[in-house]
């Protein structure tokens, strides 16, 4: 098997993870599933339980803040597709022998100050120092939450004749995350001040306020049908997994997609398109089409941009992307460009 980046192969995981998922239970009603950021068993009394998994990030030109940071939300931003906050987190770390124990004193400070900041209560784990350990992933954690079972949204919820509205911007996390690691390079290219607000973008990153924002917080509103975050693959790639995972088509319109200025050369300076980066921070939302303007009206409200950028489709249609009046077959990208753009700026001595 060919050496890749980022996560397993779609039709790996269809082939062998979603196929031999030990002992089967009745009561889990979603399981593992290409597209889908949770999981969901039924519990008595008409609850459930969502849970979701993620590496852990410890990442040394970003900082121990901002690793702690992306530990915590890129997890909260797969839970917030449920339309509910997480409650509960385990975290394993597997922490190289190098990390000093003030290092790792703050880094965990900032783990649990960014989960007691949206609720989590962390429940337990593992934790160890690894010869050899020397990735910037440090291990894994999992956030659990419970809530009515029929109020729990995931991805495969979409359905034919849904709008399809996008939070924020493309390539949130890509850009941020590639300025803060290249600050001389971004800069000479790009100039101090659209490198300062490329590097601001970081904290733009979580989109768990952007999804309770769209169900409601106070009032439950019954409009959103399904949303899913946006990570590896950026605005296109969730948007054809929300598609797969629902088994439907997709119209995307490639000019309503928001991708801003800054994002724009950054992503050029790399040689990636921003459509197609990592973007956490943004939220995939679908929705009864005349609700997409409440829903955007709810977030602008709280200060988060929202578009539309397409609608849902019969599974035959498949998933259309429209460029210059033209609508084309999208085409699912099996590695996200960020990884070769990252790695390669490394190898090329990019500082």
């Amino acid at each position: 098997m060919e050496d890749k980046l980022g996560k397993i192969d779609h039709h790996l995981f269809t082939d062998i993870v979603r196929t031999q998922c030990g002992h089967q239970r009745n009561e889990v009603r979603v399981g593992p599933r290409f597209g889908v950021d949770v999981s969901v068993t039924d519990l008595p009394g008409g609850m459930a339980m969502a849970i979701t998994s993620d590496p852990l990030s410890l990442i040394p030109s970003l900082g121990l803040e901002e690793s702690a940071w992306l530990s915590v939300h890129l997890m909260a931003n797969d839970m917030a597709t449920t339309g509910f906050a997480p409650m509960y987190g385990q975290f394993v770390l597997n922490l190289p022998p190098t990390l000093s124990k003030q290092d790792f004193k703050t880094y965990w400070n900032y783990i649990h100050k960014f989960c007691a900041d949206i609720g989590i209560a962390i429940t337990g784990g593992h934790t160890g120092f690894i010869e050899g350990q020397n990735s910037t992933i440090a291990g894994g954690g999992t956030l659990f939450t419970i809530a009515p079972r029929q109020q729990v949204l995931t991805s495969q919820n979409a359905r034919p004749g849904d709008t399809i509205l996008v939070t924020k911007q493309a390539a949130l996390s890509a850009t941020s995350i590639l300025a803060m690691s290249f600050p001389q390079t971004v800069k000479n290219y790009i100039g101090a001040e659209a490198y300062q607000k490329a590097c601001a973008m970081f904290y733009d990153t979580s989109s768990l306020r952007d999804a309770l924002t769209a169900v409601g917080q106070h009032t439950r509103y019954n409009d959103v049908t399904a949303m899913h975050d946006v990570t590896e693959g950026g605005l296109l790639g969730a948007i054809y997994e929300l598609a797969s995972a629902s088994d439907s088509g997709a119209l995307i319109f490639s000019d309503h997609l928001p991708v801003g200025k800054v994002q724009q050369n950054v992503c050029a300076l790399f040689s990636i398109d921003p459509r197609h980066c990592v973007g956490a921070g943004s939220m995939i939302i679908t929705c009864k089409k005349d609700s997409a303007s409440l829903i955007i009206e709810r977030l602008k409200k709280e200060n988060i941009p929202c578009c539309v950028v397409g609608e849902i489709k019969e599974k035959e249609n498949g998933v259309k992307l429209v460029e210059n009046g033209l609508a084309k077959n999208l085409t699912y990208l099996r590695e996200d460009p960020y990884w070769e753009a990252f790695f390669g700026a490394l190898r090329k001595g990019w500082k």
